[in-house]
């Protein structure tokens, strides 16, 4: 196991605070600190050591209003079937935001997304589904440790080009796995097989074979490593192989709606699944990439397809830091599971709103591309997106194949897109070793300055 120190959250010492005077303090104005309390759970959940900071109060110190806060917290949760080590469930606080945020993406889930007809057609609706996994595929890997940029690995994938190292085909297997979740896993229950071939695909030349197949094992002494702030630490020691044996069935009875709970709503419980998955660490790699992904195999497998739009490990790889606390507050603040659940809501939030913004910035882009080319020359969206590419990148080139994957067409399609746009002189197309390239024409380039 990892010599790295094992990182444990600063607590007041509560046990110190005097409850009687907090009690009558409270039952003396509850309403200036309900508000108090309100400050702590929003605009986010926050725990201590921002707490000790933000909320103040002339009467009560900081740890006595921390206790208030960890009172309100305990008697408003609610168990949920995810066990720790220890027996205890995890509970959750369903905050007052909860019921707007997911309303938000209720409605953006049944349409509000795509409102724009004229950029997603039907047929145009896989060319960002694409984007969406290529993006999503590359994000999560990198979460993990894949060290290669983003165009590298795009281009990787987009031009059908074999991994040369583990980071690349770290990135590559989580391509084809979201892949295979859209198209297959989404209508299969989960099962233990099933698990381990997702798995598999995720970590194909990876890890040894010894560990593909198998649940880890306490020889494997596996420990999550994370970095908080400039100090690298254990975050997180995963329960004993005899708990995640015992517990990877309960998962996959929940995971499956199996079970006999009330009704949780299907975005908080792909929370909670990422979350599960990620406390029991049932692999000696690969977890968190198959944490995300049964994120995405359960909102499709509950109708929310248009998530395959929205690559959300974007969004928490800006903030990799506050993605490590989520998991640290719920196991080490009183198996508080509404920091990781608070956190996640926020970035598919963020998520949306960027997709919205990346739309808007398409129909600037075709507005662009009708007012450069004639009237008398109609282009598909396809072709509309490769001409804004081609006029406004510094170094731009493609090939069928690539054409082809970034718009998920085949590949007569997309030669046919290529032949028509180099048929109206708009590229030219030049004999590259095994492929063929195609080039912005001078006659492009000329109409894009004007």
């Amino acid at each position: 196991m990892s010599q790295l120190p094992h990182f444990s959250l600063k607590k007041p010492d509560l046990k110190k605070v005097d409850r009687g005077k907090v009690i009558a303090v409270l039952e003396k104005d509850p309403t200036k600190y309900r508000k108090l309390l309100e400050e702590a759970n929003e605009p986010s959940y926050i725990y201590w050591d921002k707490f000790q900071y933000k909320v103040q109060d002339n009467i009560l110190d900081s740890e006595e209003l921390w206790y208030l806060i960890r009172q309100f917290r305990n008697i408003s949760s609610t168990e949920i079937l995810i066990k720790s080590e220890g027996g205890e469930f995890f509970k959750w606080l369903r905050l007052p935001s909860t019921e707007e945020y997911l309303h938000e993406i209720d409605m953006v889930s049944g349409g509000q997304l795509l409102p724009y007809p004229n950029v997603i057609s039907q047929s145009n609706q896989q060319t960002f589904i694409n984007r969406g996994i290529i993006e999503e595929a590359i994000a999560s890997s990198q979460l993990e440790g894949a060290h290669t940029t983003r165009a590298v690995a795009k281009k990787m994938i987009i031009e059908k080009r074999e991994p040369r190292n583990e980071s690349e085909r770290m990135i590559f297997n989580n391509y084809k796995t979201i892949n295979a979740i859209e198209e297959d896993y989404k209508s299969k229950n989960l099962s233990l097989d099933l698990l381990f071939e997702i798995h598999g695909m995720l970590t194909q030349e990876t890890v040894n074979k010894t560990e593909q197949n198998r649940l880890r094992n306490d020889k494997d002494e596996i420990a999550v490593q994370g970095q908080i702030g400039s100090t690298e630490y254990i975050s997180h020691v995963p329960p004993n192989e005899r708990f995640v044996k015992s517990e990877i069935n309960r998962l996959i009875e929940y995971a499956n709606d199996q079970t006999n709970e009330k009704f949780t709503h299907p975005i908080i419980k792909a929370i909670f699944l990422h979350f599960w998955v990620g406390y029991l660490h049932p692999f000696t790699d690969g977890n968190g990439r198959l944490a995300r992904a049964l994120f995405y195999w359960y909102l499709l497998r509950k109708g929310y397809w248009t998530f395959m739009f929205l690559p959300i490990s974007t969004v928490i790889k800006k903030a990799p830091g506050q993605y490590s606390l989520a998991y640290i507050y719920s196991e080490q603040d009183g198996l508080d599971i509404t920091y990781f659940y608070d956190f996640h809501l926020r970035k598919i939030l963020q998520a949306i709103r960027e997709f919205q913004s990346y739309l808007e910035n398409k129909i600037k882009e075709n507005k662009k591309v009708d007012m450069i080319i004639s009237k008398k020359i109609v282009l598909n969206e396809r072709q509309k997106q490769l001409v804004h590419y081609f006029i406004s990148d510094t170094n731009p080139s493609t090939t069928v194949s690539s054409h082809s994957v970034v718009n998920n067409v085949s590949r007569q399609t997309a030669a046919k897109d290529l032949k028509q746009l180099e048929s109206v002189s708009f590229l030219y197309s030049k004999k590259e070793g095994k492929y063929v390239r195609y080039y912005p024409s001078e006659k492009l380039i000329e109409m894009a300055k004007r």
